[in-house]
């Protein structure tokens, strides 16, 4: 097998394998050959071209998202991991493992005016879970390995001893530096950067390894907790709500949600991105809350709030929390917790199922008229809400309420942030289905790239909901050899950004139409032309009923169902939904 002749770049890779870090996404360039030659001559790692960075490393995500362990991704020194930070960023608040391997030029290089050269060590300084800047092997070829002799150093011996001494100062540094920043991904479950620095030659290879890195094992910590006073403070109270927020799929086992239902003081508000589902919880949090009086409310308002899972998208549930304020607020999470509802008094630092194996147990069901009444006013709006879809002409949450009861079975659910991701909280999705979506940082920016990793990783059919000037940032996405014939994105296309109609300020006018909503005529057709999806549009409600059998039927190619929606009608719609409703 053929290995990059660089020490530092055989340590790298090593490394890597010996924590299984298998995917390997990389964007090409110069300074990064020795670990492109390294990582793509090992056929123990499934390697991944991508041009564009940002795009690779949202791609990357993708598969982390799926795998739950680290993907690294690799690129050339210079502005090339730049392009990484939308990616770095969204795996930092996703609580996703993401290993940023960057190339750099040698010290003595940066900061003299070469090119391709910026300062790169702690470059993503307060995004990122560890950030280890190695040190560059010396090179008795060169002057750099000799550069600080002292006058009395003039012996051969004497420098090949003192260069054989600092090399393996140098080896021994590196390798600490490397193990700690993987087994930070690792344990952390977020984005570390490796900052590599190679000099020239950078093409050389060798047939046998020169190094034999030191691997450290991957330590965790075990967390005792006494439960007892907050269980005491729980049997107390006869208004609980338990509040979740992004988890995967199958995180907690069934046995502790069918107690948390049974308990008639406990109310489950789940959304869409916590893939929990229960008869007796209550999805579609902003279809609950969305039209509460003051007084309702203040009946709403809890005793005590038990969060667990990522980030929540709902606006609504967060300025309600943040107003009626819980006297206790307790968050599970191995991570740690964000005090979003300014209350936060007690993090348990564990898994949920650890949680509530040692929690529940201390626990008993509190007589409440709690959860039978806002279950009662969740079933009175799950009716309202079907009567509202019947009656309303076509239009987004139209368009929602086709595409989301039309998915397959046991699919992958792939949402896009803004708009798209709002609308599909507003239903009661199909339990079967996997449902994923960037909400670390909610950006528009690499959702398509995100979901084609995950389309990668997971065999499961993967439906991508997203909306236009989202599918149209991230176009580059579909630059990309490894899409799967069972890829399907649905672009819901209303001429611009249709959110801030709904958001308050001045609308129709020249000023918000150009940058406000940004509207443009753009359709995804040619794109679908250049990039080989099979391309299919619709503007109306009969022909979407129509085209959406045909378009989860498999053909060989990943598709893209575009629908036109109207521009100006949807705000008005959306709006009316939630008086309705009520």
């Amino acid at each position: 097998m053929k290995y990059p002749k660089i020490p530092l770049a055989q340590t790298v890779i090593q490394l890597c394998k010996a924590k299984n870090i298998q995917h390997i996404v990389i964007s090409p360039g110069s300074r990064n050959a020795p670990l492109t030659i390294g990582f793509t001559h090992d056929p123990f790692f499934k390697c991944y071209s991508i041009v564009d960075e940002r795009c690779a490393a949202f791609f990357a995500l993708g598969i982390a998202q799926q795998i739950k362990h680290p993907v690294a991704v690799v690129c050339t020194s210079g502005s090339a991991l730049l392009n990484y930070y939308p990616g770095v960023s969204e795996a930092f608040y996703s609580h996703i493992p993401l290993v940023v391997l960057s190339a750099d030029r040698p010290k003595y290089l940066v900061g003299i005016g070469d090119g391709q050269t910026i300062n790169q060590e702690h470059v993503y300084n307060n995004h990122i879970q560890y950030s280890a800047n190695l040190k560059q092997d010396l090179n008795p070829e060169k002057d750099n390995a000799f550069a600080e002799d002292l006058p009395i150093m003039k012996s051969i011996e004497n420098k090949i001893e003192k260069y054989l001494g600092l090399q393996q100062s140098i080896q021994q540094q590196n390798e600490t530096e490397i193990n700690k920043a993987l087994n930070t991904a690792i344990v952390s479950q977020g984005p570390v950067h490796i900052n590599i620095p190679f000099d020239e030659p950078l093409y050389d290879m060798v047939e046998e390894l020169s190094v034999n890195p030191k691997i450290i094992p991957v330590e965790t910590e075990t967390i005792t907790e006494d439960y007892s006073k907050y269980a005491n403070l729980w049997n107390n109270s006869t208004k609980k709500l338990v509040l979740v927020g992004v988890l995967p799929p199958h995180s907690v086992e069934q046995y502790y949600l069918d107690q948390l239902a049974n308990d008639e003081s406990v109310l489950v508000l789940t959304e869409t991105t916590s893939n929990l589902h229960h008869n007796q919880f209550c999805p579609s949090i902003d279809k609950l809350i969305g039209a509460l009086t003051e007084d309702e409310f203040k009946l709403l308002q809890p005793e005590i709030l038990l969060t667990f899972g990522g980030l929540v998208v709902s606006k609504k549930i967060k300025k309600f929390l943040r107003t009626f304020k819980p006297n206790h607020h307790w968050h599970v999470a191995e991570q740690g917790a964000n005090d979003t509802y300014f209350v936060l008094n007690n993090v348990f630092k564990q898994s949920i199922n650890s949680f509530f194996k040692q929690f529940l147990p201390l626990t008993q069901s509190v007589k409440s008229t709690y959860n039978p009444f806002w279950s009662h006013q969740m079933d009175i709006r799950n009716q309202k809400h079907q009567l509202y879809m019947q009656q309303i002409p076509f239009s987004d949450i139209k368009a929602f309420d086709l595409i989301l009861n039309s998915i397959p079975d046991f699919s992958q659910l792939q949402v896009g942030n803004s708009s798209a991701i709002r609308y599909t909280q507003l239903f009661n999705l199909n339990p079967t289905l996997e449902v994923f979506c960037n909400r670390g940082t909610s950006g528009i920016d690499g959702s398509t790239s995100t979901a084609i990793g995950a389309a990668l990783a997971n065999s499961k059919p993967t439906v991508f909901i997203t909306g236009d000037l989202s599918f149209f940032y991230d176009s580059n996405a579909l630059w990309n050899n490894y899409i799967p014939n069972n890829f399907k994105i649905v672009l819901i296309n209303n001429q611009g950004g249709g959110i801030f109609r709904i958001l308050p300020g001045h609308k129709n006018t020249e000023n918000f139409d150009q940058f406000f909503e940004t509207k443009h005529q753009l359709t995804a057709q040619h794109l679908c032309a250049m990039f080989n999806f099979k391309y299919y549009t619709v503007n109306n409600k009969n022909d979407l009923e129509g085209t959406l059998s045909d378009f989860y039927k498999d053909e060989g190619k990943p598709k893209l169902l575009e629908i036109m929606t109207p521009s100006t009608d949807n705000d008005a719609i959306l709006l009316d939904y939630f008086q309705f409703i009520k």
